[in-house]
């Protein structure tokens, strides 16, 4: 795949997520006389078990995925960065008790905790935020904990704290710009985990509830009609391999931008 195509994909998606409330779009109209048909001229994609436009409800599931993804990445990464910064930097009992909660989350699997804070919590995209954000705080905070640990003693920070600047502005002004490259990183294949996550929840039933369009649920209602309509579950799936491995490769290309080591390599 070119090096462009994911940027392309990502962009795509993006801005047809942010446009949708403007587009004439109709995801919630059923038409019986096309009932479980085919793609045509006038619909590319076809349309669902209820004569419902798979186009018009592709679009609202990327709106759903995107909007999901933004939430939960952004709260995730400002929360855990905050918290393995804090207990890097502090130490002592508050470090131990991050360390001790970051691995009490670790010990379940990511989604199947996620699914046990939606099932408590109940459906919801708004309750899918939450679960999937309480998971996902602890991979920033791991990283920013490591990467603190190695530069809370450098000299400028020791040169600081000499100078007498206040803690608050040691983790603002010079920690955090240095661990900014590899939170971005991480921030990046978040999207493609958070993306999976809420087409998971929906596909069990506990995310995007009808009539509201979500990849996971649309994948989830057309898996009884495969065999007869094999479009209504072609066009949810691919869209979701399409914008995850488009996620993943923009974060790689990202992760080799910001590596000083390849670029050194590669000019050498």
């Amino acid at each position: 795949m070119r090096s462009w195509v994911p940027l392309a994909i990502v962009l795509v998606w993006g801005g047809v997520a942010i446009v949708a409330p403007l587009l004439p779009l109709d995801p919630d109209r059923i038409e019986l006389s096309s009932i479980l048909a085919g793609p045509s001229a006038h619909h590319w994609l076809g349309f669902d078990e209820l004569g419902r436009s798979i186009g018009d409800r592709l679009i609202i599931g990327a709106r759903t995925s995107f909007v999901v993804a933004v939430c939960v990445v952004s709260a995730t990464l400002l929360v855990g960065s905050a918290i393995g910064i804090g207990a890097a930097y502090w130490g002592g009992w508050i470090d131990r008790f991050v360390v001790w909660a970051i691995d009490l989350v670790l010990a379940f699997p990511g989604l199947l905790l996620a699914i046990v804070l939606a099932g408590m919590l109940g459906p919801g995209i708004d309750n899918v935020v939450l679960a999937l954000s309480c998971v996902g705080w602890v991979g920033y905070a791991r990283l920013a904990r490591a990467q603190v640990l190695m530069l809370k003693h450098r000299e400028h920070v020791v040169a600081a704290r000499a100078l007498g600047a206040t803690p608050t502005r040691i983790m603002w002004q010079h920690l955090l710009p240095l661990i900014s490259a590899p939170l971005l990183v991480e921030a990046s294949f978040g999207v493609a985990g958070v993306i999976v996550g809420e087409a998971g929840l929906s596909f069990l039933g506990l995310g995007v509830q009808p009539p509201s369009a979500s990849w996971g649920s649309m994948i989830r209602d057309g898996t009884r009609y495969m065999l007869v309509a094999p479009h209504v579950v072609l066009a949810p799936g691919l869209a979701l391999m399409l914008v995850v491995l488009a996620v993943n490769l923009l974060g790689d290309q990202l992760r080799d931008w910001l590596d000083v080591k390849t670029k050194t390599v590669i000019k050498a």
